[in-house]
């Protein structure tokens, strides 16, 4: 485990289980987890129990050196506090994703749903409520780990989708809006890739929220509706009268044509 500098090492710690056994259920080595916490009991017993899932475990206490090691390190799931010293984790996420497409798990003490929305505005994938169960968590971090994701080894490229002005690549994971690139976070492609692949399918929030972030995910579906806005706002689309996402009253969202 690494520690960015000012924050504690948890220690006296190694992976249970027979030397060179590696449990089928458990995550494959090298899979590396970022805590940003500046609260040491919590970054120190978030990293126990990941550790004990085979994930290797980076510590940050501060949003700036967090940012460091994310840069440095490039890991799979970053855990990361709201409310950090300095720069707190809002602004740490949004620059997290100048550079990474880990999934950011946020975690935040407060009950005012905005804090939550605006992490997810910014980048984060799912967010977790203090005081949590650090079961709960690991659990969140690997249902994020096995999420579908696309793959064209071995697999003919399909053509680009076309609605309108607007043009999805899935071979590349880009999407273009009047020939100009949309910075999308990756799970607004995985949701724009979904609608797009069935145009003609309403899909629930529970539907979506199975093909994006998988069948075991549990929590609430209101994170579907903050990134559809998010996506709707990267693709200038009105919700009033929207284009490319549309909402099906009663059910939840469908591909729009685009016109």
């Amino acid at each position: 485990m690494t520690t960015a500098p000012g924050t504690a090492s948890p220690g006296g710690r190694g992976t249970p289980g027979t030397p060179g056994h590696q449990d089928p259920h458990l995550p494959k080595r090298g899979m590396r987890v970022l805590v940003i916490e500046d609260e040491q009991p919590i970054s120190r017993l978030v990293a126990t129990y990941l550790e004990r899932e085979n994930f290797v475990v980076d510590v940050a206490g501060t949003g700036e050196s967090g940012v460091d090691l994310a840069r440095a390190n490039q890991p799979d799931v970053i855990v990361l506090d709201l409310m950090l010293p300095g720069m707190d984790g809002i602004e740490a996420c949004r620059q997290i994703r100048t550079f990474s497409d880990a999934y950011i798990i946020m975690l935040t003490a407060r009950t005012d749903e905005v804090d939550r929305l605006i992490g997810l505005s910014v980048g984060a994938d799912d967010y977790v409520t203090k005081p949590f169960s650090p079961r709960e968590l690991v659990a969140r971090v690997r249902a994020m780990l096995r999420r579908p994701r696309s793959s064209t080894l071995g697999v003919t490229a399909e053509p680009p989708r076309r609605f309108g002005e607007l043009t999805i690549d899935t071979a590349a994971r880009e999407a273009q809006l009047a020939g100009e690139p949309v910075e999308l976070t990756r799970t607004e492609f995985d949701l724009l890739d979904t609608l797009s692949a069935a145009p003609r399918v309403a899909f629930s929030r529970r539907q979506l929220l199975e093909q994006v972030w998988g069948g075991d995910w549990y929590g609430d579906d209101h994170v579907i509706d903050v990134h559809i806005a998010n996506l709707r706002h990267k693709l200038e689309d009105d919700p009033r009268a929207p284009r490319f996402v549309r909402t099906v009253r009663g059910v939840g969202y469908r591909m729009g044509e685009g016109r």
